[in-house]
């Protein structure tokens, strides 16, 4: 497949999260990142969803022993600007301030932020230490993009190194492009009736996948790539 040329006005992108100092870990991290849409369309009820959500998917990944030995979790908001919300950072320290729609839907930059986060915070293997799990992403969004996402989309699945492992896309309503998030990945699921108990079993279905990555990375000795069955309201595009 031909891609476009990489459009010479870059989005712009926001940094708000401390930098952490990730020092030295005795066991191999498993990051995951949440990219997810903030766009005026999720104004009102589908943004305290997700927030519930994020909030919900912390608490019962807690409650997994593998998940807060491994789980390192990032969260990359997208309306007009991409914002860093969360760098990544351990299960315990997690902490998200609410989140608030508004805006245009800059996927591209907000895939620019995650092609960032790759580069600079995932761990290579070495001589002397493993490095981290390929990290787990799960984007939401409801509707089409607003800028050049197409070739950070390649870069990212086009890596021979600090890949990204398993990519989930949820596309919330009927506005969502299924062509633009096949480009992402195949792994797309669909919530057609947009609703607060839906958004909600779409981060309780994370936390499932997370936390079952989790206990195959340190049991089994790599991280799976199985997904748990949809709940009610999800299906597979």
């Amino acid at each position: 497949m031909l891609w476009p040329e990489e459009n010479s006005q870059v989005q712009p992108v926001v940094d708000s999260a401390p930098t952490i100092d990730f020092g030295w870990q005795p066991t191999r991290r498993l990051p995951v990142f949440l990219l997810l849409d903030v766009s005026a369309s999720m104004h009102g009820a589908p943004i305290m969803a997700v927030n519930e959500g994020v909030k919900l998917l912390h608490d019962q990944l807690l409650e997994t022993p593998t998940a807060l030995e491994t789980v390192w979790i990032s969260v990359i908001s997208f309306g007009t600007y991409a914002i860093e919300q969360v760098k990544l950072t351990p299960l315990l320290d997690f902490e998200l301030m609410e989140l608030e729609a508004g805006g245009t839907t800059s996927l591209g930059a907000a895939f620019k932020l995650l092609e960032r986060s790759l580069d600079n915070d995932i761990r290579v293997g070495s001589e002397t230490e493993k490095g981290d799990w390929h990290p787990l992403v799960y984007l939401l969004t409801d509707g089409e993009p607003t800028d050049d996402w197409e070739p950070v989309i390649q870069r990212i699945l086009s890596r021979s190194e600090k890949k990204a492992g398993t990519i989930v896309a949820l596309a919330c309503g009927e506005d969502v492009d299924e062509y633009t998030l096949k480009q992402i990945t195949p792994h797309v699921v669909r919530m057609e009736n947009v609703n607060v108990d839906y958004l909600k079993s779409f981060f309780k279905w994370v936390s499932q996948s997370v936390s079952g990555s989790s206990v195959s990375a340190t049991s089994a000795g790599k991280s799976s790539d199985q997904l748990p069955p949809l709940p009610e309201g999800l299906s597979t595009m």
